[in-house]
């Protein structure tokens, strides 16, 4: 077995995960809402009516553990398409609920945060779980573990 490594063994960390997408405030919000994370100062949405720059641009989430997500506004982004190859799913966050009831509990809130189902093998006895599309098509999965 391998000793885990630090910053201060030189190599670098992992910051956060970055996701393209078209409407950066939109997406940001769906992850905000689906994982309970939190904006980074100054990355709130603006109130009603106002501008809101920096969901034109850039925006971070965070939540316990030092894991971020950012979302990087484009002009355009072609969809992951899996299960089929047409459009390789480029990556994937791997998500986990400690049991079945919370898989399908939580199943209910990704379809109802604009979530679509890829892919169901919750009656898994090994490894309960479902493969799901955020609203811009970038794939997740949440399994039981």
């Amino acid at each position: 077995m391998t000793t885990p490594t630090t910053a201060s063994d030189g190599y670098p960390r992992i910051r956060q995960v970055v996701l393209d997408t078209t409407d950066a405030r939109t997406l940001a919000e769906f992850y905000r809402r689906m994982f309970g994370l939190r904006y980074r100062p100054g990355d709130d949405p603006p109130d009603d009516g106002e501008a809101d720059p920096r969901g034109a641009d850039w925006l971070v989430l965070g939540g316990t553990g030092g894991f971020s997500l950012a979302f990087q506004q484009v002009d355009t982004v072609a969809p992951p398409t899996w299960p089929d190859p047409a459009v390789p799913q480029q990556l994937h966050l791997d998500t986990t609920v400690p049991d079945v009831a919370t898989l399908d509990r939580q199943h209910d809130r990704a379809l109802a945060l604009g979530a679509r189902l890829l892919f169901d093998r919750s009656d898994d006895p090994q490894e309960p779980l479902r493969v799901y599309a955020d609203p811009h098509g970038h794939p997740f999965c949440m399994f039981v573990a």
